[in-house]
């Protein structure tokens, strides 16, 4: 559970609906590491070009290798995601 209040997809106003949107997993779930940004929709969207940029943007790292940064960087914080 987030210690961060989150704004849930059907609660949100039109910008950050209209973020989620483009968020989204494919059958529409926000995840949740997303979701605590909702407070703050700039930051949000900022975060996911982050992500998306380090994890498939061009890199001489292949996305399997990012991918298993990302796990131990995660088991090591004793982070699920």
């Amino acid at each position: 559970m987030a210690w961060i209040r989150e704004i849930l997809p059907e609660n949100a106003d039109d910008e950050l609906a209209e973020i989620y949107g483009r968020v989204a997993e494919p059958d529409g779930t926000v995840d949740n590491i997303l979701r605590v940004h909702g407070l703050h929709p700039k930051l949000l969207a900022d975060h996911f070009e982050l992500y998306i940029t380090a994890m498939k943007g061009s890199s001489p790292l292949s996305r399997a290798q990012r991918e298993m940064i990302a796990v131990v960087v995660s088991a090591l914080n004793e982070c699920h995601y």
